[in-house]
């Protein structure tokens, strides 16, 4: 992972649900711009977007997708699915590949029947599917602990309290990422969101 993608955001598919969570530092080098930067954003009630990188691009990033999100969902006259807007940010990334994004992302939601997707975008546009996964700064040490205690039978709450606990271990050992936690959950019932205020302090 590169410096260069600054802070961190990870995800978690569930049976029936997904979690994506992201911490709140907006920093640009060793200076700290932002202690309250959001990086987890909806698109609606179904599709998450989390990012890592630099904070000017995944703003930018997130009003084009926005964009079409709204314009396809007019055209086909329902809610595109979750792949159709990973796959939409996977051509806008590779149309930049000579002066890329410095972000990446990852595309969570719930497809028709609640069929939970999680897809993880590299600054180039490349896309896989998989069950966990984290992006940026401190994505080795989140991995790690991902790996360690992900279950796909967990409840939302579980999943959720894990996505914090991997989060906080991240902000622990990587300087870009500090200062607290957004967790948004998507299930069959609904969105769940929460904001965790964390200080780590130092001995």
């Amino acid at each position: 992972m590169s410096l260069y993608f600054g802070a961190t955001a990870l995800g978690i598919k569930l049976k029936d649900s997904v979690v994506v969570a992201s911490d709140r530092r907006m920093s640009y080098g060793v200076f700290i711009m932002s202690r309250n930067a959001k990086k987890v954003f909806l698109l609606d009630n179904k599709i998450a977007i989390a990012f890592s990188g630099l904070y000017g691009d995944l703003r930018g990033i997130y009003r084009i997708l926005e964009a079409e999100f709204r314009y396809m969902e007019h055209v086909i006259g329902h809610k595109p699915p979750v792949y159709a807007m990973a796959k939409r940010l996977s051509l806008l990334l590779y149309s930049y590949k000579a002066v890329p994004f410095m972000v990446e992302a990852l595309v969570a939601g719930l497809d028709v029947n609640n069929v939970p997707r999680l897809y993880v975008l590299d600054a180039l546009g490349s896309i896989t599917e998989e069950p966990f996964a984290a992006v940026g700064s401190g994505a080795t040490l989140a991995l790690g602990y991902l790996e360690e205690n992900y279950r796909e039978d967990m409840s939302v709450e579980e999943a959720m309290d894990l996505a914090a606990k991997a989060m906080r271990i991240s902000m622990e050992r990587d300087p870009s990422t500090g200062d607290g936690i957004d967790v948004v959950a998507i299930t069959p019932e609904g969105v769940k969101e929460k904001t965790i205020r964390v200080k780590v302090v130092t001995e």
